[in-house]
């Protein structure tokens, strides 16, 4: 099997070539067609995180040689003998949060807060999908996406349960309650077109690039708002009668937050989701005083993903803008990312 592996973090990937593994047990073994690019694999690329104030959350956990890639659509071509509910030949999206299985967060069915877990392409010794090849060890982690484009199937394995998993955060909405989207690369724009189908209208939509927020505005957002404009808080602020129910932050960075929380209503909610980094700094008071909510959405379960495929297959979802590029160039679709010049998903085809 062939991969494009980080052999030293904040290097350019490099070919490597490995034997293709034979699965055991209830193990799956997919023949790769399309893997998602996804921020996540910028800061494993790096091998950090910036918590800010000059501080770094260092991935030593992953062990080099490493194959990320944790957006996977391929075709069952290998099962072991325990390996039930999938035939060769069939098309599968691979859902890559998987847990230990023993945990109380797997017995909850919470395996994306496993503390330890194997993520495919995002913990060690779990290569994920930047390859010809990808091991999948149970085939319940094998969803079915119906009619969907492969490519898409793919990005919703991350970009789609996340942004799914966080709106479900937002809980049920009042009349007159409005929720804005921040951030409107990939995930963001999967968050829009689930706010469509989970509250019946658009949401409003922020961001610092007047492309991103047009493409918004085409996918069906309620109001764009450009963060960079002078007493764009306030507008917003006039425009929602008194601030935004829930704002869902898809950057997650200290400029962010302090939007968020200048145009958040008294209380309301900010769920945090990306993970650009740095930090943020509030007088304990506030909260109460606020009745503010903050917290964080990470990825989504089994389940919520297994509901969220249904929404699709039954096509009441509209697809976000994905390109497709060849393997090889998934060093160069990493730097795209960093410079923030992706609209939508980019989808490797190995």
């Amino acid at each position: 099997m062939l991969s494009q592996a980080v052999v030293e973090f904040g290097s350019p990937l490099k070919s490597i070539e490995a034997p293709t593994p034979e699965p055991q047990g209830t193990e799956v073994l997919l023949k790769v067609t399309n893997c998602g690019v996804c921020h996540s694999d910028v800061h494993i690329h790096d091998g950090y995180f910036d918590l800010g104030g000059g501080n770094k959350l260092q991935l030593g956990n992953i062990k080099l040689p490493h194959t990320m890639g944790h957006e996977i659509e391929g075709e069952v071509i290998a099962m072991g003998p325990d390996a039930k509910g999938v035939k060769i030949g069939d098309r599968r999206a691979a859902f890559p949060w998987i847990g230990c299985g023993d945990c109380p967060a797997c017995l909850r069915n919470e395996e994306q807060y496993c503390l330890k877990p194997r993520n495919l392409g995002c913990s060690s010794n779990t290569p994920g999908g930047y390859a010809s090849h990808v091991m999948v060890p149970h085939p319940r982690y094998l969803l079915d996406y119906g009619n969907t484009p492969a490519s898409l199937a793919a990005a919703y394995m991350c970009s789609g349960i996340t942004a799914f998993s966080a709106l479900k955060k937002v809980g049920k909405l009042g009349p007159g309650d409005e929720v804005m989207i921040l951030g409107c690369g990939g995930v963001g724009m999967m968050g829009l077109q689930f706010a469509k189908s989970l509250f019946g209208k658009g949401p409003l939509a922020a961001d610092i690039d007047d492309g991103r927020l047009e493409a918004a505005k085409k996918a069906g957002a309620k109001a764009t708002y450009n963060t960079t404009e002078p007493g764009v808080g306030k507008k917003i602020m006039a425009d929602t009668s008194g601030g935004v129910f829930a704002i869902v932050d898809f950057v997650g960075s200290e400029a962010t937050f302090a939007f968020a929380n200048s145009c958040v209503r008294r209380g309301g909610r900010i769920i945090i989701v990306g993970l650009f980094g740095g930090a943020m700094s509030m007088p304990l008071p506030m909260f109460p005083m606020r009745a503010l909510s903050v917290m964080g959405s990470f990825v989504g379960s089994l389940p919520e993903t297994e509901e969220m495929m249904a929404i699709v297959r039954a096509g009441k979802v509209d697809p976000i803008p994905v390109q497709t590029r060849p393997l090889d160039q998934a060093s160069k679709t990493l730097d795209d990312l960093r410079a923030g010049t992706i609209t939508g998903r980019v989808v490797l085809t190995p």
